[in-house]
């Protein structure tokens, strides 16, 4: 782990120290951070049931810039995570032949390159936000890929309800779980066994702290490895960190999970 990640995994977001440090330190970023702060909390009157508060956090973000909006500061960096997810899946194995379920699959951004790679209909991407799907068939049109006949799909929940059984070889959550409360995880791990083939694995990406779990205006949470381990197990699975994903350019963390055998 780089010395950046370490730092970054002891920090507590939340405390009132912190955020006086980072506001003394980063006076330039005080007043985007307040703007979102008063638009959060208005939403969050707005829309109590966390789905409908992320959703017009979507439509805000999306309306002003959809790379940004699934956290891309600039084109090329959008670009980069996008190939750093692609490229991952394929060091570990990823076949044109496999069936794909990206979770939050937002506007396409690693998305494209999975659709360009596997065979025709075999990508099914899915989103809580109306507005960052629109954004995804506007990538796709763009990119030269109708052909590729991908599912894009609205939903509300995690329960995979409209999925058949055991049919993803590949499930993926990039920054998914990021912006999850852990009742929205847990609803996952609750229901994604069911959809994933015997010898599937599910890949997602989140936040880690070392320290107390955490949120930051209810976009941004934090959580202990060991916590999403145990919650995983609890519903039949098995978790483990993944150690090479702590090499890649990216402050996220990354756990795979499985079938238990035996």
């Amino acid at each position: 782990m780089s010395e950046k990640k370490a730092r970054s995994v002891a920090v507590n977001r939340a405390r009132v120290t912190h955020k006086v440090r980072y506001a003394l330190a980063h006076p330039d970023r005080m007043a985007p951070h307040i703007r979102r702060t008063a638009r959060d909390t208005w939403l969050r009157l707005k829309h109590p049931d966390h789905v409908d508060y992320y959703r017009a956090v979507m439509a805000s973000d999306t309306a002003r810039s959809p790379e940004a909006a699934v956290g891309s500061k600039s084109h090329d960096r959008w670009l980069a995570l996008g190939e750093m997810q692609f490229a991952y899946l394929r060091e570990h194995g990823l076949r044109p032949d496999q069936r794909m379920l990206d979770i939050g699959c937002g506007n396409l951004r690693a998305g494209w390159r999975f659709i360009a790679y596997l065979e025709p209909g075999h990508y099914y991407g899915i989103d809580i936000s109306p507005d960052i799907l629109i954004a995804a068939k506007d990538t796709l049109a763009s990119r030269g890929l109708q052909e590729k006949l991908p599912h894009l799909t609205i939903t509300r929940n995690l329960t995979f309800d409209f999925l058949p059984e055991s049919h993803f070889d590949v499930i993926h959550a990039h920054s998914v779980f990021s912006h999850s409360p852990i009742e929205v995880i847990e609803e996952c791990f609750a229901h994604v066994g069911r959809v994933l083939k015997p010898d599937g694995l599910f890949d997602f990406t989140f936040d880690r702290t070392e320290g107390a779990e955490h949120q930051v205006l209810r976009e941004d949470f934090y959580y202990r490895t060991a916590t999403l381990v145990a919650l995983a197990e609890k519903h039949g699975l098995a978790a483990r960190f993944m150690d090479d994903w702590e090499t890649r350019e990216h402050g996220q963390s990354k756990i795979r999970v499985t079938h238990r055998s035996g």
